[in-house]
């Protein structure tokens, strides 16, 4: 529901949306717009040409266009985070007054949803914004990284680290040990994370089975985590489970587990590929074979699932690039993906305390620069070829630097 109406001789919209409200004032192309979750969570912002986005955990980053459309992004401190909030919550203060006092007026009234979310945004202060991090990082270890479909998912960590993290490319779980969670442990940790989201539970819109691999559990020890997420959780309504699983552990589940798993509400994969190069990706220390993920991705699909596919530009620099490109285009097409399916074209970040980064200097690899990274991309997109039954996967790119929780 979009309620209009007028505050300081501007334009005034306040969109009232199932699962989130959304404030609008000024002309669209002049407008100051915060969005919030009904726990009263600041999610997003856009004010003087920057857009701003609140993780769960309180970071926040900053992204605006430069000239020529160039995008430039900056994680802030955490005093520029809250007062970036400070300054929304205010804005929403003030407008409730107005609309008390008759300054502001709304050609409809608020409905009830609104009334206390406004209130919840109020009382939603940097006091209650530190505390309520706090409250995050006592439920949740460090969350690595996300398919960019799945930023706002409900993040269940059934599993801690990653079962191998042995790729040079990645240090998001360098700092813990792999493990299983018992389900007693799974269970208090599902039901924490239902209660910290409270009234927020509505903005997040799949459930995303972390960490790293965590589709690497034994179906004997699987399944009954996936039944307590269906206890604790109205999984049809929120949208479906999703989780990672790597090709080389994932030709060990058959068809007929995934066909399972897919009853259990599991609905799309992500398999890191990463190369369809067996010589890159040994450099890169990825474990298994192309032929592995092929294999696993099939058998994924076969059982009813859909699949993530990611892909790593200008890894390997130009030494690599050329098998990369080509035995990528091969691997891809083997996989025979559809309509329901993505592939995502990620570039390689690299800085000095990455593994292969030493790796890279002791090859001598020369790097790929930006333009040719996404000459790549386009060039394995190019080579793509896909049955008109069933379909063209969804292609985008996505930048690991921009994730946000």
């Amino acid at each position: 529901m979009a309620i209009l109406g007028t505050w300081k001789g501007r334009p005034l919209t306040i969109s009232v949306k199932p699962n989130c409200l959304t404030l609008s004032i000024d002309n669209p192309a002049e407008a100051s717009v915060f969005s919030y979750d009904y726990a009263g969570r600041l999610w997003t912002a856009y004010l003087d040409s920057i857009s701003y986005r609140r993780g769960l955990d309180g970071k926040m980053i900053a992204k605006w266009r430069l000239p020529g459309d160039a995008r430039e992004r900056r994680w802030l401190s955490p005093a520029e985070a809250l007062q970036i909030e400070e300054t929304a919550r205010q804005t929403v203060l003030a407008l409730k007054t107005a609309l008390y006092t008759g300054e502001a007026t709304l050609h409809t009234p608020l409905p009830p949803q609104g009334q206390t979310a406004l209130e919840r945004i109020i009382a939603f202060d940097a006091k209650r914004s530190r505390a309520d991090a706090a409250h995050y990082h006592q439920i949740y270890k460090p969350v690595g990284i996300l398919p960019p479909d799945q930023y706002m998912a409900v993040v269940l960590q059934a599993t801690e680290g990653c079962s191998f993290n042995t790729c040079t490319f990645c240090n998001f779980y360098k700092d813990r040990p792999f493990r299983i969670k018992s389900p007693d442990e799974f269970r208090a940790h599902a039901e924490a994370v239902r209660d910290f989201l409270g009234e927020g539970l509505g903005l997040r819109r799949t459930i995303f089975l972390g960490d790293a691999n965590a589709l690497v559990i034994p179906m004997s020890r699987l399944l009954p985590l996936l039944d307590i997420v269906h206890d604790v959780y109205d999984v049809t309504n929120l949208g479906g489970i999703y989780a990672f699983l790597d090709g080389f552990s994932g030709e060990k589940k058959s068809t007929e587990d995934y066909a399972l798993l897919a009853q259990k509400g599991l609905v799309r994969v992500y398999v890191g590929l990463e190369s369809g190069n067996k010589s890159l990706l040994q450099f890169l220390k990825k474990p298994g074979e192309p032929a592995d993920a092929i294999k696993a991705v099939r058998a994924m699909k076969a059982g009813g699932l859909a699949v993530g596919v990611i892909i790593l530009l200008g890894a390997g620099g130009q030494q690599y690039a050329s098998g990369h490109v080509q035995d990528t285009i091969a691997v891809l097409n083997a996989m025979q993906l559809g309509m329901d399916d993505i592939i995502y074209f990620s570039e390689l970040v690299v800085d000095e305390g990455l593994e292969y980064a030493q790796d890279a200097y002791q090859a001598g690899l020369k790097p790929l620069s930006p333009e040719e990274r996404i000459a790549q991309g386009e060039a394995i997109e190019r080579g793509l070829r896909f049955s008109h039954a069933g379909g063209t996967p969804h292609i985008s790119r996505y930048d690991i630097r921009e994730f946000v929780y």
